[in-house]
């Protein structure tokens, strides 16, 4: 445990940041969720729908450092080829 007073403050600043980071990443896997299954059940309207608030969230994630910006390219980009596949 920490004895210096900056270093307690920065482990509980890290939980604070840990958590934050911990729903918006389970929100963005949620929303992924969402493509996915609309596109498995071949619904283009739904898998469109949904792509646009999983695109939006991820992007936030990235804009808030949750996420490294090729990570969220890569994560739009794969959800977009799958969203057209079913074109």
């Amino acid at each position: 445990m920490a004895n210096i007073k900056s270093a307690k403050k920065r482990i509980l600043v890290t939980e604070t940041r840990t958590a934050r980071n911990k729903a918006i990443k389970s929100e963005v896997k949620t929303n992924i969720k969402k493509v996915e299954a609309a596109v498995t059940a071949n619904d283009k309207a739904a898998a469109t729908a949904a792509l646009t608030e999983a695109v939006k969230k991820i992007e936030m994630a990235g804009s808030k450092g949750v996420y490294h910006k090729n990570t969220v390219a890569r994560k739009v980009s794969r959800l977009t080829k799958l969203v057209n596949s079913i074109a």
